[in-house]
């Protein structure tokens, strides 16, 4: 992907054009995405780890992307990741890693055939964010939790300008189950001078 293309990636897209951009991306996202200094998935994974997350504990990694994401879990100690994600030519690269127990294409607006507490972990790295899945997505993952459960994931700076989902963050922390027990701003790609803030949910 060029730069050009990158200048209108961190804005709203439909589906249809979210898929377009990433099959398009897939061949070179690593590539592109390292010589920017991708830093989030390695801060997620190990603010998981500083939250006491359980490491035997099967983790989804819902829009794994290229497996990036599941790379940095692994890394920090989680053996069990699942993968998930709605490209299929990304989802073909995070296969060819085997870091992952499985993998599916995920269905745009739906958690598929995941239920409620199936998974104690689900992480989602720069996934709920403007250019990729909407707001509505953290609702989403925040219902799909048990108790104990708990949610990772990322807004970049792009994001966290736009008030549809800082508004739907705001309103997840004020369910009387719901604790935000990780918060921390920290580069996303360096080489684009963005940063991110790193979250962790927890549902008692």
């Amino acid at each position: 992907m060029t730069d050009d293309k990158t200048q209108g990636l961190w804005t709203r897209h439909s589906v249809e054009e979210t898929q377009k951009i990433y099959a398009d991306w897939a061949a070179t996202y690593d590539a592109d995405v390292a010589a920017w200094g991708y830093a989030t998935p390695a801060r997620l994974a190990l603010a998981l780890r500083q939250s006491g997350a359980n490491v035997e504990k099967p983790v989804l990694d819902f829009g794994c992307g290229t497996g990036l994401s599941g790379m940095a879990l692994k890394a920090v100690g989680f053996d069990v990741i699942d993968g998930t994600d709605i490209s299929p030519e990304m989802l073909a690269a995070a296969e060819a890693r085997e870091v992952y127990r499985q993998v599916w294409i995920g269905t745009p607006g739906s958690m598929g055939h995941v239920k409620r507490a199936d998974y104690a972990i689900i992480a989602a790295a720069g996934v709920v964010s403007l250019g990729a899945a909407p707001p509505e997505t953290l609702d989403m993952l925040v219902d799909a939790l048990g108790a104990g459960g708990l949610l990772a994931f990322s807004f970049n700076e792009a994001t966290m300008a736009d008030r549809a989902y800082t508004e739907r963050l705001d309103i997840a922390c004020l369910a009387p189950d719901i604790e935000l027990v990780f918060e921390e701003d920290g580069p996303h790609l360096p080489g684009k001078n963005m940063r991110s803030t790193v979250y962790i949910l927890k549902k008692t």
